[in-house]
């Protein structure tokens, strides 16, 4: 799974004409928290020309082990095309949902969703 941050801030998260964008926890959890930090989702197809184009300022890709992990460029073939937040380190956008995803894991941040669980 991907998401992207655009240059107005705000999460875009790309659906499938086909479903094969896997509906995982970790997206949907991220969708959820980004709201949550009053950040505007939009969830919709996202063209390949649109990253070609500069369109996104950072880019993260999520799963369950690493929540989010940042992207600073993607190559294709000779083209690499760079995001200016997350480069060198994770932009600030993925970073604060990281922070909080963890943080409600981990019991640091409020569980509004009742997602948390002790397991005995």
């Amino acid at each position: 799974n991907i998401l992207f941050v655009d240059k107005e801030g705000n999460l875009v998260v790309p659906q499938s004409h086909t479903d094969s964008i896997l509906p995982s926890i970790t997206r949907r959890s991220l969708v959820v928290v980004a709201q949550d930090l009053g950040m505007n989702v939009i969830e919709r197809p996202v063209k390949f020309s649109e990253v070609q184009n500069g369109d996104f300022v950072e880019c993260g890709l999520c799963g369950t082990a690493a929540v989010i992990s940042p992207v600073g460029e993607i190559h294709n073939g000779d083209e690499v095309i760079t995001f200016p937040e997350g480069h060198d380190e994770m932009g600030p956008v993925m970073t604060k949902l990281r922070e909080t995803l963890t943080g409600i894991q981990e019991g640091e941040v409020e569980d509004k969703h009742g997602w948390v669980f002790k397991v005995c």
